[in-house]
């Protein structure tokens, strides 16, 4: 049991170094959602979108979507770190250690986590300098359970698909492939009221839907289900996924 924990917190820490080592990721990985935060703000700021309530400024709903995204985007390519891993002979490593492929898993999954939640978090800060604002301590923990949440699901999500492929490639194109339309379809930059119906229902079976649908209920008090409706989603959601992400690396080859 020991042995599994040291192992959970090794490769969390090994995920923090490298997330610290390399400034030009933190960069990168801020300035898309900074970008999408400021010229689909000032781009969309003067239209006024059905559902959105009166008093509330398009950019102040667009926040919170784009927090969302910045966790989508994160938790799910931290997944490319077991292909670099199986090519460069680190996987095969920590494989025939002494300590079970489940721990293998958290550890990596902690540390995805992690850093995707230090890359939101910047994005929150950068976002009170254009305007907005946090209501309430409470707001801002509720804000930190969604992230945490969808971060589990998107990381899951990229460890599958990761344990089947060997292509660094062929990932990017398979994990672009699935969520773009996940992000337009979760109402992040837009209502998901104002959608034909048919359109809602696929928004319906998205998780990412009801985590960015949580996030702008806890920050500006607008969602279009109640905020324990989306909790209760995101969980059952994050365990099946977690599930699994557990059984995909279990049979994952490391070489």
């Amino acid at each position: 049991m020991n042995r599994d924990i040291a192992a959970v917190y090794v490769l969390w820490l090994r995920a923090m170094k490298r997330f610290v080592r390399s400034p030009s990721q933190i960069i990168g990985s801020v300035a898309m959602p900074v970008l999408f935060l400021l010229f689909l703000g000032a781009g969309f700021s003067s239209i006024k979108f059905p559902g959105i309530p009166a008093g509330i400024s398009y950019i102040t709903f667009l926040v919170p979507g784009i927090i969302g995204m910045s966790m989508l985007f994160a938790a799910s390519f931290s997944g490319i770190s077991l292909l670099w891993d199986r090519q460069f002979g680190f996987l095969k490593e920590v494989m025939v250690a002494p300590v079970s492929r489940t721990s293998i898993l958290f550890g990596r999954v902690l540390g995805g986590l992690t850093t995707a939640i230090i890359q939101s978090t910047i994005l929150i800060v950068i976002s009170l300098f254009i305007g907005f604002r946090i209501p309430n301590v409470f707001a801002l923990v509720i804000t930190l359970g969604f992230m945490f949440l969808i971060g589990l699901i998107f990381i899951s999500l990229g460890l599958i698909i990761a344990s089947f492929m060997k292509d660094m490639q062929g990932f990017g194109l398979i994990l672009n492939l699935l969520i773009f339309p996940l992000f337009f379809l979760s109402g992040a930059i837009y209502p998901i009221t104002i959608l034909p119906a048919s359109v809602r229902y696929i928004t319906m079976v998205n998780p990412l839907t009801y985590g960015v649908d949580g996030i702008r209920g806890a920050l500006i008090g607008v969602s279009a289900f109640p905020i324990y409706i989306d909790f209760i989603v995101l969980s059952i959601v994050a365990c099946i996924m977690l599930a699994l992400g557990t059984y995909a690396f279990s049979k994952t080859k490391n070489v």
